[in-house]
């Protein structure tokens, strides 16, 4: 499926009807009097988060959407039918902005919830409506008012526990496909992964934890490079990072470099990144290169104060050490603050 996470669209609720002008005419009765019914209102526009949609492919084949218009008054007080309500269904950690304005107007995180979006217009009055002891047969009758609208911009943020960050090529597909059932594409060549891919990972018997795999992260990627800013909204979401770092074919102090660039620009995309805490994988340890320099990077990684695991999604070697370790810090950091203790007064 392609993976879509931007999308512009224009959406209107309905347009309320017209109130009816008339008048009662039967046989027998004189001087009937004003009989327009009301319009229906127009239908209003929903948004609900649909969990079984991951992607916004749907809105690049349809941008126009509207809620049915009320239907008109008619004679004999009859009142114009409603229009019908749109619900238009999004994937979860859709955001909804003013495409004008840039006003964010939801931001829509929880599964099933429902929100309303454009309210619909009001029917029109009848002649009916008008009639009074001093006029007696109003000749005239309302219009419906519009329904609101607007140009919208959908973004969605995918919705994870773990993002994996690092260059590409460091082994994050790899891993995520060692670790979950996802399968993204696995190539000896940059730039393989083109979408993020999201996976969930079991840990401790019946707990699990969702990791998602951040492509395109590159010098300049704040700034749009590579695939740049498309995919690093995508972190913004995460409680914690797991940042690859391949030494492989490294240079002496390369790596570090390579690792000092990566949380430069996620810094310059967004500086609340900065403050999340990150887990630093030595990936590819099956290759006799990288373990002849892993003992030397874990001490000088620890000494910038990271937890480091190496591992090989290959082959499995400390993984379930770092799937562990992720599980636990999160479900620490999920814990509600405990209480304070109230104090005991002196004497007691």
């Amino acid at each position: 499926m392609k993976f879509v996470d931007e999308v512009r669209i224009e959406v209107n609720a309905g347009d309320g009807g017209r109130g009816c002008v008339s008048f009662r005419r039967e046989k027998f009765v004189p001087k009937g009097g004003p009989n327009g019914g009301d319009g229906g209102n127009g239908g209003s526009v929903w948004v609900r988060v649909d969990p079984g949609l991951s992607t916004l492919l749907d809105f690049r084949y349809r941008q126009h959407y509207r809620a049915g218009n009320g239907e008109p008054g008619m004679g004999k007080d009859m009142h114009g039918k409603n229009g019908a309500d749109l619900e238009i269904r999004v994937p979860a950690g859709t955001l909804i902005y003013d495409d004008e304005s840039g006003e964010v107007l939801h931001d829509l995180t929880e599964t099933d919830s429902r929100v309303l979006l454009f309210k619909g217009g009001m029917g029109g009055r009848g002649n009916a409506r008008f009639a009074t002891a001093t006029n007696r047969a109003p000749r005239h009758a309302q219009t419906g008012t519009p329904g609101e609208g607007g140009r919208l911009r959908l973004e969605l943020r995918l919705l994870a526990d773990v993002g994996l960050v690092g260059l590409p090529n460091a082994g994050k597909s790899t891993l995520i496909s060692a670790v979950s059932a996802a399968r993204p594409k696995i190539a000896d060549y940059p730039f393989t992964t083109l979408v993020p891919n999201l996976g969930v990972v079991r840990f401790g018997g019946d707990r699990s934890f969702v990791m998602a795999d951040i492509p395109g992260l590159i010098a300049g990627a704040s700034e749009g490079h590579g695939l740049g800013t498309r995919f690093l909204r995508h972190v913004e979401r995460t409680d914690l990072f797991v940042h690859l770092v391949d030494l492989s074919s490294m240079q002496e102090g390369e790596a570090l470099a390579n690792f000092d660039l990566i949380n430069r620009e996620l810094t310059a995309h967004d500086p609340e990144l900065a403050r999340k805490p990150q887990f630093v994988a030595l990936s590819k340890l099956d290759l006799p290169e990288v373990q002849e320099q892993q003992a030397d990077y874990c001490a000088r990684f620890e000494a910038r104060g990271y937890r480091v695991f190496p591992l090989s999604a290959v082959t499995g070697v400390g993984v379930k050490a770092l799937v562990d370790a992720l599980g636990e810090e999160l479900e620490r950091r999920r814990q509600p603050p405990s209480a304070p203790l109230d104090r005991v007064p002196d004497g007691q």
